[in-house]
This record gives C-alpha cells, sequence and structure tokens, in this order.
C-alpha cells in the first residue's frame, strides 16, 4: 500500500482572483477642481469687465442723447410727447427702455400707437399715429369717435365740435353689450362714409345728428332745421342713391319737410309738415 506524502501537498489557494482596489487620484481630481474654478473666474472677470466698459461707454458724450426725431403729431405737442416719454436731452441711450416709454405714451387718449427707436450714434425716434375723430358720441356725456370705431376720450374745454353727434347709444349698452355697440359704431362709420363720399346729394357738413333705435335702424338730421332722413337698417346705399336723385329737387321746400323716410322697398315718403 502506497503511503500517502501528505507533507508534500500545496496548500489550497485562497482568494485566487482578489479584486483590485482602485486608488483615488487625488491630483487628478485637484487638477479638475482648479480648472472648474479658473473657468469660473474667467467668465466672471469677462462678465465684470463688459460691464464696465457698457458703463463707460454709456457715460461717454458719444451716446449721450442729443436729438429726438417726433413725427406724426398734428393734434399733440413736442412737448407732450417729450413729457409722456419722460426723456430729456443728456440722457444715456443706452440705459433708455424704449417699451417704458411707448407703454405711457399710449396712455394718452390721443395716441392710438407708438414706435420708439434709438438711432446711433445719438439721436432717439418717436413715431407716433393719433386718433383720428369722425364723431361725437353722446351718451350723457360727449366722447370722440375715432376712424376704428372706438370711443377714445370724453370732450373737454377746447376740443372741436364741429362733428356729427352719435345718439341712440347709452353706456349701460356698451357695458351690458360690448360686441353689439361696436357694431353699431361701425354701421355709424359706414354710413358717415357714404355721405361723404358723396351719397345722398346732400354734403357732410350738412349732417348734424346720427341716431341709432334698435327697433328703426338709423336716422339722420340734417344741420338746416333738423330734418330727420330715416335710412332703416338695411341697404343704406340703395336708399342713399334714391335720395340723391330728388334732394336738390327737395331744397326749397326743406323748412316744409317734418321728415324723409327711405325705408321703403319702391319709395320714397315725404312727409309735410
Amino acid at each position: 500500500m502506497r503511503e500517502l506524502n501528505l507533507n508534500n501537498q500545496k496548500p489550497a489557494t485562497r482568494n485566487r482572483f482578489k479584486k483590485q482596489r482602485k486608488k483615488i487620484d487625488l491630483r487628478g481630481f485637484a487638477k479638475k477642481i482648479v480648472r472648474v474654478f479658473a473657468a469660473v473666474v474667467v467668465i466672471s472677470l469677462v462678465v465684470l469687465v463688459s460691464y464696465e466698459i457698457y458703463g463707460f461707454v454709456g457715460r461717454t458724450t458719444f451716446l449721450k442723447l442729443e436729438r429726438v426725431d417726433v413725427t406724426g403729431i398734428k393734434k399733440l405737442s413736442r412737448e407732450d410727447i417729450l413729457a409722456g416719454a419722460s426723456v430729456k436731452l443728456g440722457d444715456d441711450l443706452l440705459s433708455m427702455k424704449l417699451s417704458r416709454m411707448g407703454e405711457q405714451l399710449v396712455k394718452n387718449p390721443w395716441i392710438a400707437s407708438v414706435r420708439v427707436r434709438r438711432t446711433f450714434p445719438n439721436a432717439l425716434a418717436i413715431d407716433v399715429t393719433e386718433r383720428q375723430p369722425v364723431a361725437i358720441v353722446s351718451m350723457g356725456y360727449l366722447y370722440y369717435l375715432d376712424t376704428r370705431g372706438d370711443i377714445f376720450k370724453p370732450l373737454q374745454e377746447g376740443d372741436r365740435l364741429d362733428f356729427p353727434v352719435v345718439t341712440g347709444l347709452s353706456e349701460d349698452d356698451l357695458l351690458k353689450d360690448p360686441a353689439g355697440s361696436k357694431e353699431t359704431l361701425k354701421g355709424v362709420l359706414s354710413h358717415l362714409d357714404l355721405i361723404k363720399g358723396g351719397k345722398g346729394g346732400m354734403a357732410f357738413a350738412g349732417v348734424s345728428e346720427l341716431h341709432y333705435d334698435k327697433g328703426f335702424g338709423y336716422t339722420i338730421f340734417t344741420m338746416d332745421k333738423g330734418l330727420p332722413i330715416r335710412l332703416g337698417s338695411t341697404a343704406f346705399s340703395e336708399k342713399l342713391d334714391r335720395l340723391a336723385r330728388i334732394y336738390g329737387d327737395l331744397q326749397p321746400q326743406l323748412p316744409t319737410l317734418e321728415y324723409i323716410d327711405l325705408d321703403h322697398i319702391d319709395r320714397i315718403v315725404v312727409k309735410k309738415v
């Protein structure tokens, strides 16, 4: 029997495949931190330098406001615009808040729109679009009506009064039915435009009032004697064409007439006093 030599056997190897621990590269990590910090410092310096340059340029006379060009004004004065924009010569052109200037200017009821822009090196351009009144709306107080059908300001002392007066609408109508009231006012503008264009044979200056009634439609009142001319609610252009054919012949009789009624399909009714 073969004798086993236990002394010559190699001991079993433990943990033959030991995991190798990664060593932390402190030097590389420190380099990354330094690079990030350096980048932050550089960016901060660039921002600071840019800000200082901006401030320096703004403080130089080269970009100080030396001229303000105002266009589009008729009713308003140049002084009104400069005061509304809160701008004066010598101001820093770069630091001006143009959008804020525009917001302040359109608070003036006469201004429909405005454009404010810089014109380098030292000027500011303010282009104004004013509202144009075409009629006066009577609703307890008198208000101007512009070309877009918007009621934009109450009349004050010194405002012009030589416009046709629109009646029949109230402030309650505007509050309760703004869309319907706006359509009514657009209708008013349409009729006034037709008369301005020569429809009806009467001069635009000969119209003193245009009255609206929900049931009967529109009625024109002449400047002379306040003669009512009933138009109804439809076919205004055709009705005014019919009026034009007889209006010249009726001129001598106007003081004796009570009304002219055009709100019929095939005839004109002339009512004498």
